[in-house]
């Protein structure tokens, strides 16, 4: 009997550890990535939390992952902005630098309000977006790309519902990759 508890627990537990943005089985299979994303007709790419694949740790937030499939039909630089809806525009409370992946560029920073965005339809009030530049990449070819953003406030929905984390004043919203011009 204690060893079938044993199992349950540790069920229970692995399960609510793993939690998938997009509802989705956390396989690192590229089929299960989530849905492709395209470029807008203006170039940029967004990619939203509630479309990326999410792997998040309870015990340790600060390795919480969201990942997202895209392409690229014409390559460039692209600025890399973080959306955030927070409360405070001057401190958005981010533990630990968040940490970017694409191909061989790693972007590492502490988000800091660089931009806000006035009148956003994403969030209502008290909150507000704000936009951090974190750096650039460089897509040389067109094609498919995987991109993966690690940071203490990527959250499925369900948890954000479960723990209130709102109440922590800021929440990860989205990443849009701008194509640079000369």
């Amino acid at each position: 009997m204690k060893r079938l508890r044993f199992v349950l627990i540790t069920g229970m537990i692995v399960t609510s550890v793993s939690f998938s943005c997009n509802h989705k089985n956390n396989s690192h299979d590229s089929d299960e990535t989530g849905k492709m994303i395209s470029q807008q007709n203006d170039g940029s790419i967004l990619l939203k939390l509630e479309e990326a694949t999410c792997y998040s740790d309870q015990v340790n937030p600060s390795s919480n992952t969201a990942e997202w499939k895209f392409s690229v039909p014409k390559p460039g630089r692209f600025k890399v902005w973080l959306c955030s809806a927070t409360r405070d525009t001057n401190n958005l409370s981010y533990m630990t630098p968040v940490k970017i992946n694409l191909l061989d560029s790693n972007l590492e920073r502490r988000p800091e309000c660089d931009k806000i965005v006035k009148n956003s339809t994403e969030v209502t009030f008290p909150y507000f977006r704000t936009d951090s530049y974190m750096g650039s990449v460089y897509i040389s070819e067109p094609g498919e790309y995987n991109i993966q953003v690690i940071s203490e406030k990527v959250t499925t929905k369900e948890i954000r519902n479960q723990t209130q984390l709102l109440a922590d004043n800021t929440r990860f919203m989205s990443l849009i990759l701008v194509p640079m011009k000369r």
